[in-house]
């Protein structure tokens, strides 16, 4: 005996929503940010992650997807995020020394620290920006953020 059409048609469906489920199956991960030689102990890191090419830079903080601050110890601070899809992220940081949320500006340069995944110097051709501050994220991992101040 074989099978009917509706039992057929039964089974390639559920083939066919199995395989759609396995190939768009997807994890999460931590991500453990880590910054160390900061100038001072004063105020608190904040860090911004962002998900989208586009987003960054944020002056304002307006486009992030998650946003932590941490303490600082020993000129050094850590922030994790938990529960990220697995995917493409990039990170900006600022040592917040008045702690007061935002990058302060002297004439045109920040006074405080600022940082960026991938960065390890900014400039007038070394702008920060999505495509270059990204990353992969397929697993929980360490990134590093060199703060740079001017």
């Amino acid at each position: 005996m074989y099978p009917s059409k509706r039992t057929l048609k039964r089974y390639l469906f559920m083939a066919i929503m199995s395989l759609a489920t396995y190939s768009t199956a997807s994890g999460t991960a931590s991500l453990q940010v880590q910054i160390d030689d900061l100038r001072n102990t004063n105020g608190v890191v904040q860090v911004a992650i962002y998900n989208q090419d586009g987003t960054i830079p944020d002056e304002n903080y307006q486009n992030h997807y998650q946003l932590k601050t941490s303490e600082i110890f020993n000129n050094s601070a850590t922030v994790t995020f938990d529960n990220l899809a697995y995917g493409t992220y990039a990170i900006n940081a600022i040592h917040d020394e008045n702690n007061n949320g935002q990058v302060d500006k002297g004439f045109i340069l920040p006074k405080e620290g600022i940082g960026f995944s991938n960065y390890t110097s900014i400039n007038l051709s070394n702008r920060p920006n999505f495509k270059d501050a990204s990353f992969n994220l397929p697993k929980d991992m360490t990134i590093k953020v060199t703060m740079i101040y001017f």
